[in-house]
Parts: structure tokens; sequence; C-alpha cells
């Protein structure tokens, strides 16, 4: 007997968000009737797909086979129904993206009001995540994410700006207290608040100034996961907590209003800006190619 369609996608769902509740509320269907529909399907497969316990739910061992196949099937599928979107004369539907803390932050508020009041009948469900995923796997449309963390096999469209400068920055009375580093590495010797990837990793400070690289790993009293606690770290370096190395943009409102001060702006090092990335496929979905048309314009 042929599997419901519909199971195979609350199976999916719920997979991919580790949890009932949480895969009705990105769905907008009921938590029990994903449970019911995932729970027939391992009924009529006859093997358990899905780990739960009163905290989490993942997939078993045959669970991660399946979802590994279905999610490009249904990806597909979605992209044919998507077909039929085109005739009509609003484009309608739901555009997943997966984006750093630093693009929602700094980027898309540009971009992202114009584009829903340009396109009211697609919902936009923004996912932020500072590591790289697989786009499909993680249930999205496209990303955005810079160069160096690219895919070679991924379609990549500019978006927003095309140079971005790392910032460093601190308060003038802290300034004032400890003095103002001359050179990348006096910052050896001063206060740093630091960022941290979801990985753990803590990435060296880069400066650049006439050819010359330099890398320091300094210290201080203070670290955040990068994304969404930056502004934790800003406000502490607004305080006189400490010096901050971040997005220029990130600061630019306290450079601007005199809270914080430029330190060693001659070795800001400037960097390209973000990347629309997604899968090359034959058609894309209308949502999609609408958010690539209008940030190409």
């Amino acid at each position: 007997m042929p599997t419901d369609l519909q199971e195979l996608a609350a199976f999916v769902a719920v997979a991919q968000a580790r949890g009932f509740r949480e895969a009705a509320r990105k769905s907008g269907a009921s938590a029990s009737g994903l449970s019911e529909a995932v729970r027939r399907l391992e009924t009529r497969l006859g093997v358990r797909l899905l780990n739960r316990t009163t905290r989490s739910v993942a997939p078993t061992e045959a669970g991660r086979r399946l979802l590994e196949r279905l999610v490009p099937m249904l990806g597909e599928l979605d992209a044919a129904l998507d077909v039929v979107n085109a005739f009509r004369d609003r484009p309608t539907g739901t555009l997943r993206l997966n984006v750093p803390g630093s693009v929602a932050r700094l980027v898309l508020p540009a971009i992202v009001p114009g584009f829903l009041l340009a396109y009211p009948d697609i919902r936009l469900d923004v996912v932020v995540e500072e590591s790289f995923v697989d786009v499909l796997a993680a249930g999205c449309d496209a990303g955005v994410r810079y160069d160096e963390r690219l895919e070679q096999d991924m379609i990549a469209v500019p978006i927003g700006p095309r140079v971005q400068r790392f910032a460093t920055a601190a308060a003038p009375g802290y300034l004032a207290t400890h003095g103002r580093p001359e050179h990348p590495r006096d910052l050896l010797a001063h206060a740093c608040l630091r960022g941290q990837f979801a990985s753990g990793s803590i990435p060296a400070w880069e400066f650049e100034r006439d050819g010359e690289m330099v890398r320091v790993d300094p210290t201080g009293p203070l670290l955040v996961r990068l994304g969404g606690a930056v502004d934790l770290a800003v406000s502490a370096a607004v305080q006189g907590v400490g010096i901050i190395h971040v997005f220029e943009d990130w600061l630019r409102p306290h450079l601007e209003d005199g809270s914080l001060e430029p330190v060693l702006e001659p070795w800001w090092q400037s960097f390209p800006g973000p990347f629309l990335y997604y899968p090359g496929r034959t058609h894309l979905p209308v949502p999609l190619r609408a958010f690539v048309d209008f940030i190409r314009q």
C-alpha cells in the first residue's frame, strides 16, 4: 500500500525541527496531528523512525537514512508543484532563508520590507544560524553566507553591500584610562571583547595595512556567541569595559554619536559582502525566483 505523502512530510518536519511542538510552529499543523502521522508511518513501515524523550526528538539510524532520501525528493516535488505558481497573477508561497546573525541585523533590514511589500502573497521565514548548513537538509530554500563559506556547487548571487569592513573601537573613557593602541599587537595588553562561533572556535582578529597582515588573539573579560549576543558586547564596549572588533556597520551609530572612538582605523580590513546561495535547479521555487530578481534589481 503506498505511503501517504502527508505522513512522510510530517516525519521530515519533526525530524528537522527535533521536536513536535517546534515542527507544529513552523508548519502550521498541530503537534498531535504530526505525532499521529509519524505513528502511522512507523506502523506502516514496521520500524521506529524517531527516538522520543521528554526533552527532545532525534531520528534513529533508519530515520536518518530515510530523511537523507526524502528531503531532496520532497524538495523536487514542491518545485514541480510550484511551476503552477508561475501562472498566477501574483507569486505566492513560503521562502525559507538561512542566514547568519550579522546578515539578519545589518543586511536584510534594507531588503526585506521592500520585498514583502512588492510580493504581499509571499511569506518569508528567516532562520538565523552561524554555522554553514546544507540548506536543503535544513528545510530552507536558500542561505546567505560570505564567499569563504560557500560550497562550490551552489549558485551565488551578491546581496547587500559589496564591500564591508571590520572595525575596532572603544569608549573614550576606556582609552583615556588605558591608552590608545598604536599597532594591532598592542591589543594583547588590553581588555578585548571577543566573539565565539557555535562550534566553539574563537576567530582571531585580523588587520591589514600596506600589504602587511597581522593576526592577534587578545584576551578580555567578555566572550559572546557571534550573532545573537554581539549587541551585548557592543553595549559593554560603549560602557568602557574593553575594546571591540566587529563589522563596521554594527558600530556605525556609536562611532557617529561619539560613544565609541575608532581604534587602529588605518588597519581595518575590508572584505567582500555576502552572497545569497542556493542549489542549481531547472525550476526555482517561485518565491525564491522573485527574491533573486528583487535583489538583482
